[in-house]
């Protein structure tokens, strides 16, 4: 027998409780999802900051694995009862049936080609283009895999800007690519900051990966100084607040791209920026653009 995956209905109040109560009572993983997802009800919790002011779903499906042997039922009881539930909710389990989860996961991840020249390749993968550019670049808890149309655009931008020995910092860096990225275009000095540690950790280790020389810093260690280019993919809400502090580091005669901005913000970040420079749409990828332009 594989292992018990249980599904359950709760609200809001109660989810988090819940799952924190299984997970000491031996549950392997618990998960929190919207249970009326793919419906009108839907409520996206994931957006630009500030944007959910009430965290959770009304209607909340809660998804645990047990053990092959644990006792489902008792668990459940014993959890409500902690947790001031009237009664056990109504539930299901199905099989989860072992297999391999690293091969699975790897599965899931491809080689992308950005360009004739350029591609994203997982560590696990042969080079599809040994004479081409190649990004090893394994997914990790950093944004920034390649597969995201903002990723993509900004990819692009920088096939066409960078040039042999030029600057480049690169303003919210997640994964570290686009900075990986310019320096395999020829980039000189390279540079990323990023507000989470983790993605910084993430960025250094894919850039030894890669053998790129590049310095990232977390929102600790201030960057400092202009460049010849700057890149920030992040969102249009941190785009707006941030917009002094990114134009500071385009030097005079520098270029700056921007993505993470969906089309219907576009015109709003050009004119918030127009006071530091000149903005226009240099890509679109499905709903989402990328501005670029020249300091002058």
């Amino acid at each position: 027998m594989g292992w018990q995956s249980v599904s359950f209905l709760t609200d809001a109040s109660h989810a988090e409780p819940m799952c924190d109560v299984l997970l000491e009572a031996g549950a392997l993983s618990a998960s929190i999802e919207d249970a009326d997802a793919g419906t009108a009800a839907e409520k996206p919790q994931f957006g630009e900051p500030g944007s959910v002011n009430a965290p959770g779903w009304a209607h909340s499906r809660i998804v645990a694995l047990f053990e092959p042997d644990a006792d489902v039922a008792a668990l459940l009881a014993q959890a409500s009862a902690a947790i001031g539930l009237p009664g056990v909710p109504a539930w299901t389990v199905e099989e989860v049936a072992e297999q391999n989860w690293v091969q699975l996961t790897q599965s899931q991840f491809d080689p992308i080609r950005v360009s004739e020249h350029l591609w994203i390749v997982p560590s696990w993968h042969e080079l599809p283009d040994p004479a081409a550019i190649n990004l090893i670049l394994d997914p990790g808890m950093a944004f920034g895999t390649g597969s995201h149309p903002t990723t993509r655009l900004c990819l692009e931008w920088l096939e066409r800007n960078v040039h042999d020995g030029c600057s480049l910092l690169d303003y919210g860096c997640g994964s570290g690519i686009l900075a990986i990225a310019a320096a395999r275009l020829g980039a000189g000095s390279v540079a990323g900051v990023d507000i989470d540690p983790q993605a910084v950790a993430a960025a250094r280790a894919n850039a030894e990966r890669n053998g790129v020389n590049a310095l990232f810093a977390d929102s600790a260690q201030p960057v400092a100084g202009e460049y010849d280019l700057v890149v920030a993919n992040i969102l249009a809400n941190p785009l707006r607040v941030l917009a002094p502090a990114i134009c500071a580091h385009v030097r005079s005669g520098g270029r700056l791209a921007l993505s993470g901005i969906l089309r219907e913000q576009a015109d709003e970040i050009i004119a918030i920026y127009a006071q530091w420079l000149p903005l226009q749409v240099a890509g679109v990828r499905e709903d989402w653009v990328c501005l670029a332009g020249v300091k002058s």
